[in-house]
């Protein structure tokens, strides 16, 4: 079984800049989803076709291009407490030349393939345009990544969440 899903659906977003970030959107439509049960607590990997959601806890994290939303890109760190929960998020965006970008996504794509907590989703025109997400539990932390390529402008956004389970 492989983690990744070709898509039919373009992708909405084509930059970082394009990007919105929020703890509050409701459940968004999913272009591929992966149920995890991590010890007691239930994450929900969201693809999106304007990039991702992951719903875990009290968390609804959601980094996309959102309906009637202009994009201010990634926030490069947010640090909030969610009923009793302690969420702390980091991004970056990494610039690369198209033949960096190409090895970093199969090696992405690589490293995801068969892990049972991981979701990616290629997108069509180009086989490194992909939002990537992978999940996974140490004691009472929760954490994902997340890596949405966007080959057209030669950008990888990568994303870190931890959340503390109460």
């Amino acid at each position: 079984m492989t983690s990744g899903i070709q898509l039919a659906a373009p992708y909405r977003d084509t930059s970082a800049d394009q990007l919105r970030f929020a703890l509050d959107q409701p459940r968004q439509p999913a272009l591929a989803v992966n149920d995890a049960q991590l010890g007691d607590v239930h994450v929900q990997l969201r693809l999106l076709g304007a990039s991702h959601q992951v719903l875990a806890g009290p968390v609804r994290e959601t980094l996309a291009c959102l309906p009637a939303q202009p994009g201010d890109g990634p926030p490069t760190e947010v640090r909030q407490r969610l009923d009793g929960w302690d969420y702390a998020f980091r991004s970056t965006v990494r610039h690369c030349s198209p033949t960096e970008l190409t090895r970093r996504t199969t090696a992405l794509r690589d490293r995801l393939d068969d892990q049972p907590t991981a979701l990616y989703g290629l997108f069509p025109g180009s086989p490194d345009a992909l939002t990537a997400l992978t999940a996974r539990r140490d004691g009472r932390v929760i954490s994902w990544r997340t890596w949405h390529v966007y080959p057209q402008a030669g950008q990888i956004v990568e994303t870190r969440t931890r959340l503390e389970v109460p």
